[in-house]
Parts: structure tokens; C-alpha cells; sequence
């Protein structure tokens, strides 16, 4: 990924598309300043955030529930980001990805793809890697993204029965995004089932159970993979710092 180049002296920001949700995008910020290595305030990433809460349900739509599209909004939020001077984007939200081409035309800014790094991140973590389990929204199922990059490596995505997606939406909506506490427990039996079905890893692709995963510990248990810490690793380092 290329990106702009700042004058001398100076590091252009990163630019993230968030709102979406507003807490996953605040653990995101909080994760960066977590993980970049730095000894003072300006060894740390420059970043501008627009925390478009009011963005339209992306589950809703791609899931056929509501007909207000959220692909141009996020269109005009990359614009706006553009227009600031910013290096690269970032979106913290998976579903938020089942739109990512009208971003892309949007914009000559570059693109990080929280998708593309958490496949990377799979792989990496599973050399010859065959299947993966995947904990996220309804609408990031639906919508395949996950399916098809992983396709492209010949990997296979396992998803929850019917009764365990009801599960995952559950701490995804009536818990982390109503802002009560979240169910690790809940999660760590789906991903067990999914374990069981040949899941050599389990990815947790929706920022909000990130935040649940951040919370309760998750990010150091096996099968886990967190979507959104791959996204801030690779976010570090695309600014041209190091990771803690």
C-alpha cells in the first residue's frame, strides 16, 4: 500500500471511517495508542476520525431489512477524510466492508482492509491453514466477504448453526452495543462447536465482539483471532511506527 507523502518533517494522519460502531471505533483508538511503541505524546499516530454514528444499519441492509443505503454515506465519509489530507483509510467495522468498493471509488486515498489483514493474520498464525471459523454479524455472513477472501486462498469458512449465530447477535447487539456487559462464555461455546467442525481458527470479525474480546481476555486464548487488533497492528505499522 502506497500512501500520500507528508512535507518534511511532518506525518500525515490516518484517516478512519468510524461510528460504526461508536464503541468499537473507540477501542480502536484505544488499541492504537495501545500498541504503538512509543516513550512521549509525538512518537505516537496521528489520526482523524469521523465517528458517523448515524450511519444507516449496514446488517439491515445487506440482509434486505432496510432499503437506506449506507454505501454512499461511507462514500462521503472517505471524501471527507480525503479532503482533510489524510495518508490511508481505515474502517473499523467488518459488515462496514460489504461496501467497500463505493469507498474505493470514491477516493484515491489508500484503503486498508480490515478483511485483507485478519486473512493474512489467519494464514500466518496456520501454515496450510484449510478452515476457519467465523464469529460475526448476521449481515457480515450474509454479505461473504470473509467467504470469498479466504476462497481465494482455498480456505473454508465454518459459521455458526442458526442457533449459535442467535447467540453471537445477541452479545453483538443486546449487550456490547447496548452497552451492557458482554458473555465470554457465550462466545467461547460457539467457538468450540465451531473447533469441533475442523476450525483451526476462530476469527472474530465484528469489532464489537473485539470489544468483548478486549474486555474479557480473549484476544490470549486459542482458537481466537481478533479482527480489529490485526486491523490496529497493521494500521501501526502502515503510519510508520512499531508495534508494542
Amino acid at each position: 500500500m502506497t500512501t500520500p507523502d507528508a512535507p518534511a518533517g511532518e506525518h500525515l494522519p490516518v484517516g478512519v471511517i468510524g461510528g460504526v460502531g461508536p464503541l468499537a471505533t473507540a477501542y480502536f483508538l484505544q488499541r492504537v495508542v495501545q500498541r504503538t511503541r512509543a516513550e512521549r505524546d509525538q512518537d505516537h499516530v496521528d489520526m482523524v476520525v469521523l465517528n458517523h454514528a448515524t450511519i444507516p444499519d449496514r446488517t439491515a441492509f445487506v440482509l434486505g431489512r432496510s432499503a437506506e443505503d449506507p454505501g454512499p454515506v461511507l462514500a462521503r465519509d472517505a471524501r471527507r477524510l480525503e479532503a482533510f489530507g489524510v495518508s490511508f483509510l481505515v474502517m473499523p467495522c467488518n459488515t462496514a466492508h460489504y461496501f467497500t468498493q463505493q469507498v474505493l471509488d470514491a477516493v484515491s486515498t489508500p484503503f486498508l482492509s480490515i478483511i485483507d489483514v485478519t486473512v493474512a493474520a489467519a494464514r500466518e498464525r496456520v501454515p496450510g491453514l484449510a478452515r476457519v471459523g467465523l464469529l460475526a454479524t448476521a449481515g457480515t455472513v450474509a454479505s461473504r466477504v470473509y467467504d470469498d477472501a479466504f476462497a481465494a486462498h482455498g480456505v473454508e469458512v465454518l459459521t455458526p448453526s442458526a442457533a449459535d449465530q442467535d447467540v453471537v447477535n445477541a452479545v453483538i447487539y443486546d449487550q456490547v452495543k447496548a452497552g451492557r456487559p458482554a458473555d465470554p462464555d457465550a462466545l467461547r461455546a460457539v467457538a468450540g462447536r465451531l473447533a469441533e467442525r475442523g476450525a483451526s481458527v476462530v476469527v472474530l470479525g465484528c469489532t464489537e465482539l473485539s470489544v468483548a474480546a478486549v474486555d474479557h481476555g480473549l484476544l490470549d486464548e486459542p482458537p481466537f483471532l481478533d479482527s480489529m487488533d490485526e486491523l490496529v497492528r497493521a494500521t501501526v505499522v502502515a503510519a510508520g511506527h512499531e508495534v508494542r
